[in-house]
């Protein structure tokens, strides 16, 4: 009988559900099969693409998508020389919905006659799970440190932030916010710029 492999759990960014495994410590060309189940459900299900697999990852996106959802996943290894089979390895309960790790967004910031104009998007998987229930806030850093924040709804995506002061330095920085998930990604990295 095989170990079975250790430490299978979900590692999932803007709902790109990944399923993670360490192989066994005595393995050499171990292959591997994943399986998956809602939450409640009896049956195990196969997942397609995870079946007889070298590598140590399984994407389970495509079946673990509805966040209103709990899911498990299991996987076990093989060894086609002598046909033996480990047991099963479980992972935690995973809700996409509460596990989901959202990242923070891209900003740019330019300067123009209006003001600083300053765009900020999600990553595209994030965009098109969420489409319209994204919101971005927008920290403007004055130089004493004090911050102002704007809300950027996701349709819109840009900001123009009017009556700055002349030959002042501001810093940026913008993070997604899902509401009614209450889930916020950290604020991106500090974009800087100088108002003529």
């Amino acid at each position: 009988m095989l170990t079975p492999p250790s430490q299978v759990r979900f590692k999932s960014t803007d709902f790109r559900n990944v399923l993670h495994w360490t192989p066994p410590t005595n393995s050499s060309s171990l292959l591997y099969n994943v399986q998956w189940k809602i939450y409640g459900e009896p049956d195990w299900l196969n997942a397609e693409s995870c079946q007889g697999i070298h590598k140590r990852h399984c994407d389970l996106s495509g079946v673990t998508s509805k966040t209103s959802e709990w899911y498990y996943a299991r996987v076990c290894a093989s060894s086609a020389p002598s046909g033996s089979r480990s047991a099963w390895a479980l992972t935690p309960r995973f809700s996409p919905r509460w596990d989901t790790k959202i990242s923070p967004p891209s900003l740019r910031a330019s300067v123009s006659k209006q003001g600083i104009m300053v765009q900020v998007k999600a990553s595209r998987g994030l965009v098109r799970k969420m489409h319209q229930n994204l919101l971005y806030n927008v920290y403007v850093i004055h130089a004493n440190k004090s911050e102002e924040v704007f809300e950027v709804n996701c349709c819109s995506e840009q900001l123009i932030l009017s009556k700055m002061n002349p030959r002042t330095k501001y810093c940026l920085q913008a993070q997604t916010v899902i509401p009614w998930h209450f889930k916020s990604s950290d604020r991106c990295a500090a974009k800087c710029v100088k108002t003529p």
